[in-house]
């Protein structure tokens, strides 16, 4: 497996407008646009900063998965992304290796990216996404 880079940081928010502003309005960061991804009841926003992104995360439903975490943890960093040249071969990698997965397979996310998940019980506590844009 070869990690290229952090992709982006994932932060929930309750409300996007907010976070926009605090992004925007009050760091300077320019902000790229927003994407709702049904399949996972979430509506994203980016920032690029330098090679990686800031990305916001704001549920459509209740029972989504950044609405349970906000419930459970409060607003602020959800995830880590990392850009992997091989989502595909990262993933039998680090199944082989005991590491736990949300995701068996990649699916697709936010910009058409592949994505999938490690359970936070095999990452100390963090979770992990692994990411690969065409």
């Amino acid at each position: 497996m070869k990690i290229l880079k952090i992709d982006h940081l994932g932060i929930a928010v309750k409300d996007m407008q907010a976070g926009k502003a605090f992004w925007s309005d009050i760091l300077g960061l320019a902000f790229e646009g927003e994407e709702t991804v049904a399949e996972q009841k979430v509506t994203t926003g980016f920032f690029p900063v330098g090679e990686s992104e800031v990305e916001l995360l704001e549920s459509t439903a209740p029972d989504g998965p950044v609405a349970r975490y906000i419930e459970k943890k409060g607003e602020g960093l959800q995830h880590v992304a990392f850009r992997v040249d091989d989502i595909e071969a990262a993933l039998s990698e680090l199944k082989a290796k005991g590491v736990r997965l949300i995701d068996e397979k990649p699916r697709i996310g936010a910009g058409g990216a592949k994505i999938a998940f490690l359970h936070p019980k095999s990452t100390h506590g963090v979770l992990v996404e692994l990411c690969q844009r065409s």
